[in-house]
């Protein structure tokens, strides 16, 4: 599956950070809040359902439940670790606080409440108007409450070492050399190869050898033996008709 095609907006943590952040644009914001309401018809029904009985006894439950769902039910899930509703979770969709950091109560009751103004004057017009003229595509409630709707980060997938031939370590190495040397391990298929030549020149002393071009492989060796292997795998054979 492709990645979504949106504007990339970058923001800055309080510690300087830059975080690259893919705003959910009109269309799949639509579709979050269309999941959203059919939910809320679904409880909204199946308590008219139970109450119906119930008199006016009854009828004042029901208005209390419609408030909650229209006000609560949004609040609680963006409150939530996801940050999101059943809707947006379902549309890869999270909330959080336009500088990158997780959302806040605060901003979460401020973007929701705020919601009565974006309704105006129909159909959500003012909001609707907000996020198509914006490139980071934030409602008025957004903006107020220093929030923004972005696409989910995928979860890594797992990854390997890259290729080299498993070498035992010529010298004894501590918990942090061998931490050091198998987070190497992972990350150096996402290094460039200088970068990579470059971080493992600075380890060439614990795997027992000069600065050369071939300290990258023998710490990816290490890691490898570290990790139990002593032979590479070998490689699939493709069959004919692949």
């Amino acid at each position: 599956m492709n990645p979504p095609i949106d504007t990339i907006v970058t923001a800055e943590t309080p510690e300087g950070i830059s975080i690259a952040l893919r705003p959910a644009g009109f269309p799949v914001r639509c579709t979050a809040f269309l999941i959203d309401a059919l939910i809320r018809i679904m409880i909204f029904g199946a308590v008219a359902q139970l109450l119906r009985s119930a008199g006016q006894f009854g009828m004042g439950l029901l208005l209390i439940t419609a408030f909650a769902i229209s006000w609560l039910y949004p609040i609680l899930f963006e409150l939530t670790p996801a940050a999101a509703t059943p809707g947006k979770r379902t549309m890869g969709l999270t909330v959080m606080m336009a500088n990158g950091l997780p959302i806040t109560p605060a901003g979460c009751l401020i973007r929701n409440l705020l919601r009565a103004v974006d309704a105006l004057p129909l159909f959500y017009g003012f909001g609707v108007v907000s996020m198509l003229l914006r490139a980071d595509a934030r409602r008025l409630g957004d903006l107020a409450a220093g929030t923004t709707v972005v696409y989910r980060a995928a979860s890594p997938r797992p990854g390997s070492f890259a290729a080299a031939e498993p070498v035992a370590p010529p010298l004894p190495l501590t918990a942090r050399q061998r931490a050091a040397i198998t987070a190497f391990a992972w990350r150096a298929q996402r290094l460039t190869p200088e970068r990579a030549e470059e971080i493992a020149t600075l380890a060439a002393a614990a795997c027992g050898a000069a600065p050369a071009r071939d300290v990258r492989l023998r710490l990816v060796g290490i890691a490898r033996w570290l990790h139990g292997q002593r032979a590479m795998p070998p490689a699939p054979i493709a069959s004919p008709g692949a």
